[in-house]
């Protein structure tokens, strides 16, 4: 390690006790990682690829924490490239500087490095990490993030005595993530993509081996580039316990959705006859069909591979927008279990707070400039290149517009605009989708309850079909074509937070907008509520680069 990365070290160990006493407690544990960001070749669908590896893997490596556990990842830059990671689901408590989107963090140039330094406070589940600028993450770059329960805290399933497995599965283009980012540059939308991955691999690559009469938990998230896609083991039933980080009611399913950005837990019982048997991952509303197809396999069983037709098998039911509507109704909260604290999920009663404020947040296309936009309410987020955090903490004009709401203009617009938004607000986020293909969104920094969805518009009536008693609790959300999805979420995490689309094509088309989520009554935030910035090299050289635009501009 050369001396300026042993600096960066030594600042960011010593403010983890001097500047941030609220994140790092006596008793909490601490995780150090090493993580080099690199080009590599790939070709599992048979056609070589340059992807970003972490630590020559792709996936990355799987960061296995416990509740409150504070992390350090110190993310060395070797690309030719800015590069940033940020943490889908995780809530980084008070602490959007390590967030990893444009809108908070300065990129990591090439050839530096940044350690994040945060706290899975509070928190339990499955997530996964992944780039956030360009087009990055068509590329790789990604991971597992598992979040266990501290063994004072019960799990309301049995132990899986078999053990965990991580799936991340996606849609993959062959093409190169640059040549992506040109298409749409041009104005051409991205072709269907070319195949599904299961952990990075092509067809009959991946492989998990069950012991019979075991129990095993498969954590399922869709890290792709925009496809909807649905999981199954062949003659296996899928426990359903938890999704981004919430218990849930236990039904079993032969057949999950899993739409891009979300995460959810299984558990598998081995209890068939042992011999090998299809994983299959199959695109959804989208043609023609494709499929990913692992092998589960049980140990002692001189199968090589599995019988019938993985196309066909375990097919639940049709390949339709209301079948996976009503499977989303039918997923609910466990109510009367804890998550990562002794008192139950269900003690929080969302239905009975009053909503402060509702943001109507609509969907579309539009040509702005000549060029192909997707928009939020006619306004496609333009990325300045200066993170609307620092230019918030030092006050510099221009950067970027707060509004109080998000009112729908008249012509379509390119605009770089932020909500802002009252700590502890109980806010209702209706997100209409106009166009003819499913959306998902994503909320960086807390949660939300999916109180309903419907066909159609949205209207003040709607409220009357809601969920308000266990409505499940995630950080990202389904909405399907031509219909609404209604979330509740209580802002009580300070600091600047992305609401992003999931699909990588309409995000970087203009489709994000940011939550300025602050108290409004002191100009610096109170540790307690939000951490202050914590200084390194690559944050430095962009401070200094904002100090001369606020000369310029003063």
């Amino acid at each position: 390690m050369d001396l300026r990365r042993l600096v960066v070290a030594a600042v960011v160990l010593s403010e983890a006790g001097i500047l941030h006493p609220a994140i790092v407690g006596g008793e909490d544990h601490h995780v150090f990682l090493d993580w080099e960001v690199s080009y590599a070749v790939r070709s599992p669908l048979g056609v070589a690829k340059r992807v970003i590896a972490i630590n020559g893997r792709l996936p990355g490596p799987l960061l296995n924490l416990t509740t409150n556990d504070v992390v350090h990842v110190n993310v060395v830059n070797t690309l030719d490239e800015p590069f940033l990671l940020t943490w889908n689901g995780l809530q980084l408590r008070r602490n959007s500087w390590n967030d990893g989107v444009a809108g908070t963090n300065c990129p990591i140039p090439p050839g530096e490095n940044w350690t994040y330094v945060f706290q899975a406070k509070d928190e339990v589940g499955t997530f996964f990490y992944r780039p956030s600028l360009a087009l990055h993450a068509a590329a790789g770059g990604h991971g597992p993030i598992r979040v266990n329960n501290r063994p004072v805290i019960d799990v309301p399933f049995p132990h899986p005595d078999g053990g965990e497995f991580d799936l991340l599965i996606q849609d993959w283009y062959n093409m190169d993530a640059t040549q992506m980012q040109e298409r749409l540059d041009g104005g051409r939308a991205l072709p269907p993509p070319d195949g599904v991955l299961i952990n990075g691999l092509g067809p009959y690559e991946a492989e998990l081996t069950f012991e019979a009469g075991r129990t095993y938990r498969l954590r399922v998230s869709n890290v792709g580039t925009r496809t909807s896609l649905a999981f199954r083991v062949q003659g296996h039933k899928l426990l359903l316990v938890e999704a981004e980080g919430a218990y849930t009611q236990q039904k079993h399913y032969a057949s999950l959705d899993v739409h891009p950005g979300q995460s959810l837990s299984v558990l598998v019982a081995a209890d068939q006859p042992p011999k090998a048997y299809h994983m299959v991952v199959s695109s959804l509303f989208a043609g023609p069909e494709l499929y990913g197809v692992g092998t589960v396999r049980y140990a002692g069983s001189s199968d090589q591979m599995p019988s019938g037709n993985p196309l066909l098998d375990d097919r639940s039911s049709h390949n339709t927008y209301n079948r996976s509507m009503e499977q989303a109704k039918s997923i609910r909260m466990n109510l009367t279990s804890g998550a990562a604290r002794p008192n139950p999920q269900g003690s929080f009663h969302y239905g009975q707070i009053n909503i402060t404020r509702t943001l109507l947040l609509r969907n579309d296309e539009s040509e702005i400039g000549g060029r192909r936009r997707c928009t939020v309410n006619s306004v496609a987020f333009a990325n300045t290149g200066t993170p609307l955090k620092l230019a918030d903490y030092f006050r510099v004009a221009g950067v970027f517009t707060v509004v109080s709401g998000w009112p729908e203009t008249r012509n379509p617009t390119l605009s770089t605009m932020a909500i802002d938004a009252s700590y502890k607000d109980f806010v209702q986020i209706v997100f209409e989708n106009r166009l003819p293909s499913l959306q998902t969104w994503h909320l960086d920094g807390s949660s939300f309850f999916v109180a309903g969805m419907g066909w159609g518009k949205w209207s003040q009536d709607a409220r009357s079909t809601y969920n308000m008693v266990d409505a499940m609790y995630r950080s990202t959300v389904q909405v399907y074509p031509k219909s609404w999805t209604a979330v509740l979420v209580y802002l009580d995490n300070e600091g600047m937070w992305n609401l992003r689309s999931q699909d990588l094509e309409r995000r970087y088309l203009g489709q994000e907008v940011y939550l300025r989520v602050s108290q409004g009554n002191s100009e610096v935030p109170d540790p307690r509520d939000e951490m202050p910035m914590r200084p390194c090299l690559p944050m430095l050289s962009c401070v200094e680069k904002l100090k001369v635009l606020k000369a310029g501009t003063s």
